[in-house]
């Protein structure tokens, strides 16, 4: 540390408004008349009488931030997954073998399975939801589904 390298930081602040000597007197640097020299007015996003860029983009809706990232099968997907993969598959699905063999994206932290279409198949399931139509097929099918429950 040198004495030429020193920063400093105890900048006294400019007063506006105090007298002509001050540098910052009379108009107080807000030149004269109109709507910006007066107190209070704040005009954010006028573009002097041009389209302002928050009207000119569309509308895009609304994405909420804490919908938590669910995946939903259906029995019909599982049944094409099972014929698609039938050497590569073991007798157990859950979310992680289904990440593993790149069925669905990775993005997902939890699995939900809903009952629209059959399942031929016995398998075992492992998912953190499931409708009680998915759950009556299952057991249908002679297969099995455990549920995990997370905190």
């Amino acid at each position: 540390m040198e004495l030429n390298n020193l920063v400093k930081i105890n900048k006294k602040k400019i007063r506006v408004g105090r007298g002509i000597g001050s540098g910052k007197g009379k108009t107080s640097s807000r030149g004269h008349k109109g709507q910006k020299s007066r107190s209070g007015v704040a005009i954010k996003s006028f573009e002097g009488g041009q389209m302002p860029l928050y009207r000119r983009l569309p509308k895009r809706g609304f994405k909420s931030f804490k919908k938590e990232k669910i995946a939903i099968l259906n029995l019909s997907n599982i049944q094409n997954i099972l014929e698609k993969n039938k050497d590569n598959l073991k007798n157990i699905l859950d979310l992680k073998t289904l990440k593993e063999k790149n069925l669905i994206n990775k993005k997902f932290i939890k699995l939900k399975i809903l009952g629209s279409g059959d399942l031929k198949k016995s398998i075992e399931i492992t998912a953190n939801f499931a409708s009680k139509k998915a759950l009556e097929k299952i057991e249908k099918a002679g297969g099995k589904l455990s549920l995990v429950k997370k905190k």
